[in-house]
């Protein structure tokens, strides 16, 4: 099954689940409970913390909600900070330091929240996390715990600086037609997928 957040996000191959992590894992939830699919691929926009340029396409199959009080020890969580990553059997959780120094998949950050602060937001490229995007958390949450396969294809629109929103605004209908683009190569029979 192939998913979207939707709202400005929506792809005729795509089911949309909903904007943030709430919205996104109680749907998303709901789809899976009534069609169990063989596997989930989430796809959609991303902010880049600054590995990744605008436009550039990232697949990932690994995902992490860390906020950036926590980086600034301005915050705790009686939770592990755990990444879940998914391989082509299940989803599963790994401790962020473990999966920081293995050289594994780009990890993906999830927060309700847009970073603005470029310099803080780098603090993330130090624990393999390249990219931000609202909803992919969630969807690997709902995925590891009905052991689904799991990932995403996302496509860059603006750097997590002061001017995210904007460059997102201003950006983001070219980043749609490349990523659909880059999905009809990387996909075979993409338009027989329906939402």
């Amino acid at each position: 099954m192939i998913i979207c957040a939707g709202n400005n996000e929506t792809f005729p191959f795509a089911t949309p689940i909903g904007m943030g992590l709430c919205e996104s894992a109680v749907n998303l939830t709901r789809l899976v409970l009534m069609n169990p699919p063989e596997f989930l691929l989430f796809v959609g926009s991303a902010g880049s913390y600054g590995k990744f340029n605008i436009f550039d396409i990232v697949e990932s199959k690994a995902a992490s909600q860390i906020e950036l009080s926590f980086l600034l020890k301005k915050s705790y969580t009686p939770l592990e900070n755990n990444v879940i990553v998914s391989d082509e059997n299940v989803s599963r959780e790994t401790p962020l330091a473990k999966i920081a120094n293995e050289g594994r998949p780009i990890i993906v950050n999830s927060s309700n929240y847009i970073s603005t602060d470029f310099h803080l937001a780098q603090n993330f490229n130090r624990l393999g996390i390249g990219l931000e995007n609202m909803e992919f958390y969630s969807v690997m949450q709902v995925a590891q715990n009905f052991n689904i396969p799991c990932g995403g294809i996302f496509v860059i629109t603006n750097m997590c600086n002061e001017n995210a929103h904007n460059d997102f605004l201003a950006n983001h209908n070219e980043a749609m037609t490349k990523l659909i683009e880059y999905l009809k190569k990387r996909i075979p029979n993409l338009e027989t997928f329906h939402s």
